[in-house]
């Protein structure tokens, strides 16, 4: 059966203890020929992906303390599934870290079950638009690195690089800005999705530990370039002492979009250098 939108039913869990609120979202969901289950606890997130699911709905309250972290591990590690918050009363920072770790909404009980339905149908419409547009972007070849939109993942080599879904999505914007500065302020909004709040350090954190893990995966070429005091630049360069041999030289043998590699000249390895003190300084800092 498919819903008002004409797209597939939804595969949807509920981890909640909420019998009363339960019974009813299921009739509600048998109505509409959706597929869904409860969770009497929280799974294991290698369980969660063999469910298949498109949506899951949480009920922090259920978690206790442990919810926020339950929460960001689900977002981080299923960067494909949507995910609901639906609980209790409460506070505008507890909703707004909620949607900062991940969650695609919050819905605050008592609702009604057919708003949380809606709901969960525009989350998984909206991920279903996205997966589409990046199945239709090809990926993006640097250096030495591969850049996967449809795996949420990088390769260097062929070896997964193990970006979390937010260190991938900062990545995949700043190595699709083509060598723009990107501010800040520009990174948050279009990962966090919000503005950024005065004193926020969480797009260098990231860009820091994004960074890291690109040295340790491909040493032998620098990809995020710091501007002090602006932002950060995606431009991959061969470090002084190492060169590309798979494709040295860079001619018209070279992969499309592939960066041929380039060999420091002396303005180059004094911006590095300067790049690297500068970026020690932020990793203090942060």
């Amino acid at each position: 059966m498919a819903t008002a939108t004409g797209q597939s039913p939804v595969r949807l869990a509920v981890l909640d203890s909420d019998t009363g609120f339960l019974q009813v979202l299921a009739n509600r969901l048998d109505a509409a020929g959706w597929q869904h289950r409860v969770l009497a606890s929280p799974v294991p997130t290698d369980a969660l992906v063999s469910m298949r699911l498109n949506v899951l709905v949480i009920d922090l309250a259920v978690l206790g303390p442990a919810g926020w972290s339950y929460l960001e591990k689900v977002c981080e590690r299923l960067p494909s599934l949507g995910v609901i918050v639906c609980t209790g009363r409460s506070s505008v920072s507890q909703r707004v870290r909620g949607l900062r770790l991940g969650a695609d909404d919050w819905v605050t009980k008592p609702c009604h079950p057919e708003e949380l339905i809606a709901r969960a149908e525009a989350v998984a419409r909206r991920r279903r638009r996205a997966e589409a547009a990046r199945a239709e972007v090809g990926p993006v070849l640097a250096g030495e690195l591969e850049i996967r939109a449809d795996q949420f993942q990088a390769f260097a080599g062929g070896r997964s690089v193990d970006l979390t879904r937010r260190e991938f999505e900062v990545l995949q914007l700043i190595a699709h800005a083509e060598g723009r500065v990107l501010q800040r302020e520009e990174i948050y909004q279009q990962v966090w999705g919000y503005t950024m709040a005065h004193g926020d350090r969480s797009v260098d954190v990231f860009i820091r530990k994004v960074r890291q893990k690109l040295e340790q995966a491909s040493p032998s070429w620098q990809y995020i370039h710091t501007h002090f005091g602006v932002g950060y630049r995606f431009d991959p360069e061969a470090r002084e002492g190492h060169e590309d041999l798979g494709h040295e030289g860079g001619g018209p043998g070279d992969p499309a979009g592939q960066q041929p590699a380039r060999r420091a000249t002396g303005k180059g390895a004094a911006e590095q250098g300067i790049d690297s003190v500068l970026d020690k300084m932020r990793t203090s800092l942060a």
